[in-house]
């Protein structure tokens, strides 16, 4: 599978991050958990207040993947053919064409996804589940790779439709960039500002990868060992979720897919070939606090999705014996 290998794959991945904290100020195991995401094919969610880089941070990993990508401006009036495209007449040749929407790319950045209606953000499902799409009963595919990487705002309810249950299952991760954690953070991000004298520096980003090596990337995380003791473990811990005194709804198996491949990516960003137990707890909040659903006397009491998750995962074993391949 060309010349890519574990070792040169864990330096790759670390450039990937390196690339990406040049024009992010934000902390590394953030970026490491969207390397991840990308290496396993999966969909991302950023959910925080306006105004901490969330569409930056999404536009500058994008361009360090080297893969194509379109963004897409959720608005109230989106329609799901402005999304997925539409059927055109042609006069010349008398017949219709189909006219490909900008969710025929690599990377698709949905930009307030919340802020569409929930008619046009199911226009999403079959592509983020299926990787195709179906118009007037014909099956269009979606290149290799394709991932979605949304963002949303948490505090501005007016005029937005809350994603469904359905909908936030196919986002592997829902992640928040968060406040930078201190003054000479904060003070970076102004520098940064002063040396790029624009106000949008991605056109300066240079990719890391090509779609083709991304694609291997992706190929060599399926060859990373999985002891059963770390599916039992996993597993456990999905259907503990279900069992929690506080939850209404569990996890879905989808869930525990998501948390196994990530962890694989994982255990490759550190040129490892096989998953250990940290690997599993490092995505466990993030790949699976937003599919659950909690007893609404709970929520008013103030716990978190996210609490219940790191409780299941604390009182979960902790497989001692994993052996490596």
């Amino acid at each position: 599978m060309g010349s890519m290998n574990l070792k040169s794959a864990g330096k790759t991945c670390e450039e990937m991050i390196r690339r990406t904290l040049e024009f992010f100020v934000g902390e590394e195991d953030l970026i490491r958990k969207i390397v991840c995401a990308s290496l396993s094919n999966c969909h991302i969610l950023f959910e925080d207040y306006p105004g901490l880089g969330k569409t930056l941070l999404v536009k500058v990993f994008a361009r360090v993947t080297g893969c194509e990508w379109k963004r897409i401006q959720f608005t109230p009036d989106l329609m799901p053919s402005d999304i997925i495209g539409t059927m055109v007449w042609r006069q010349r040749s008398s017949d219709f064409e189909f006219m490909k929407g900008p969710i025929f790319t690599n990377v698709l950045l949905a930009d307030e996804i919340n802020r569409a209606t929930p008619k046009t953000q199911s226009a999403l499902l079959e592509a983020m589940e299926e990787r195709q799409v179906t118009v007037e009963g014909t099956v269009h595919r979606l290149e290799r790779p394709f991932f979605v990487m949304a963002t949303q705002n948490p505090i501005e309810m007016e005029g937005t439709y809350p994603l469904p249950e359905a909908q936030l299952d196919r986002f592997a991760l829902r992640l928040s960039t968060g406040y930078v954690k201190s003054l000479e953070r904060e003070c970076d991000i102004l520098r940064r500002r002063i040396d790029w004298a624009k106000d949008d520096p991605t056109e300066d980003v240079k990719p890391v990868v090509n779609r083709k090596e991304l694609l291997e990337l992706q190929e060599l995380v399926e060859d990373i060992y999985v002891d059963d003791n770390i599916v039992r473990y996993i597993g456990e811990i999905v259907r503990k979720t279900r069992e929690h005194q506080a939850v209404v709804v569990g996890s879905s198996p989808r869930g525990g897919l998501s948390l196994l491949k990530l962890s694989r990516a994982l255990a490759m960003t550190y040129g490892r070939d096989f998953v250990t137990p940290d690997d599993v707890k490092f995505f466990a909040a993030d790949a699976l606090s937003h599919r659950i659903i909690l007893n609404p006397e709970q929520e008013i009491r103030g716990l978190s999705p996210r609490r219940v998750i790191e409780e299941v995962v604390a009182g979960v074993k902790v497989p001692k014996e994993f052996h490596p391949r």
